[in-house]
């Protein structure tokens, strides 16, 4: 069974809904701004903004 979190969104500042068994670099979504968020602690629950995707140039 999982408990239900919360964290506050860096970007807008809403409380953000998250379940217990989140992981480290996991994403979520903020359910009031749509912004990615990264997990990047659990305990407390910490959200910062998800880095955006860097292009792959086949390399």
């Amino acid at each position: 069974m999982t408990t239900a979190l919360s964290a506050q969104c860096p970007e807008c500042r809403g409380r953000v809904d998250v379940s217990g068994g989140l992981l480290v670099a996991e994403i979520v979504v903020c359910q009031h701004c749509s912004g990615e968020l990264e997990v990047v602690a659990t305990n407390p629950v910490l959200l910062a903004r998800a880095p955006e995707p860097e292009e792959d140039w086949g390399e």
